[in-house]
């Protein structure tokens, strides 16, 4: 005789909260992320099915194994989870628990899940982050992506933190910490048109951007002054 889990049939999806590294393809047609634990190696969408990391052709989450997308029922142990080393530069996602799940005394295992708010920590520098930009790692076929200020990002590959919601779509939301309406916070739907906070994110971070290739060009300017006083 096996013994069934109760069934649950609420009226709206549940909530819950994880966190993962956001991740853009190689070829920066796709955004999406990457989890911190055993399901790291599979990059989701925001709107996504699990699959069984292990191979098996079951359908996740099954009772006997430990596939499936998971999250915690408390934004708090979330951001706990912030707090290691390894972890820092990870964002925290709120989440809306859809298709079949089990239910576990901290949180979820889970079937299929909707990302509906993504927030960034601090640039490693510690200033608001206006971009999220390349961590220097990343799996096979896409980079992984960390919060940085404008000064931070230079040359690195990054998008914005509009330009990633928009490229990731499905009506995620992007959130800088630090809260609204200076410089380094910044939040979009995706979909919506920017706000003043944002523009003035973009705008930081294009000028960035200019002042490293403007540096860059100096440089290779007096480089190639020093080369033609040699000959």
């Amino acid at each position: 005789m096996r013994l069934r889990l109760p069934a649950e049939r609420p009226t709206e999806p549940p909530t819950g909260y994880k966190i993962a590294h956001p991740v853009l393809s190689r070829d920066g047609t796709l955004a999406g992320f990457t989890g911190v634990s055993l399901g790291g190696a599979l990059p989701y969408a925001v709107l996504d099915d699990a699959s069984c990391v292990y191979g098996r052709r079951h359908r996740p989450p099954a009772r006997r194994c430990d596939c499936g997308f998971h999250c915690v029922h408390d934004r708090a142990a979330a951001e706990d989870l912030r707090c290691t080393a390894e972890h820092r530069a990870a964002v925290l996602l709120e989440v809306s628990v859809l298709g079949a799940y089990i239910r576990f005394e901290r949180g979820f295992r889970y079937a299929r899940q909707r990302v509906r708010t993504a927030t960034a920590g601090p640039c490693g520098c510690g200033a608001g982050a206006v971009a999220l930009a390349d961590a220097g790692w990343g799996r096979l076929g896409w980079r992984a992506l960390a919060p940085a200020c404008a000064p931070c990002v230079r040359g690195r590959t990054s998008l914005s933190l509009t330009g990633f919601a928009r490229l990731a779509g499905q009506g995620l939301r992007v959130v800088a910490e630090g809260g609204t309406g200076r410089p380094g916070s910044a939040e979009l739907e995706s979909g919506a048109g920017p706000s003043v906070p944002e523009l003035v994110a973009e705008a930081a971070l294009l000028q960035a951007r200019l002042d490293w290739f403007q540096s860059q060009l100096a440089r290779l300017g007096e480089r190639g002054a020093g080369d033609g006083a040699q000959g």
